[in-house]
């Protein structure tokens, strides 16, 4: 996991702010420029398999419903 910084705009990220939850609270941002790294984080903790497994369950599911939108 790397701390970047960008080199040019950015904005909230849509797929996970906003049309998901209020706001920007997991502070994900996109942009089409480049992003610079300036550390890293070493101390996180990833998810566990069976955390992994639902993620992976519930995209499944939402490609079955017709559901896996990517906002633009």
């Amino acid at each position: 996991m790397y701390v970047v910084e960008p080199t040019g705009a950015i904005e909230d990220d849509p797929n996970v702010t906003d049309k998901k939850m209020p706001g920007n609270p997991t502070r994900s941002y996109r942009t089409r420029e480049p992003v610079r790294v300036v550390g890293e984080i070493e101390d996180w903790i990833g998810h566990t398999p069976e955390q992994l497994q639902a993620m992976t369950d519930g995209l499944a599911d939402l490609r079955r419903r017709g559901a896996a939108v990517i906002y633009d």
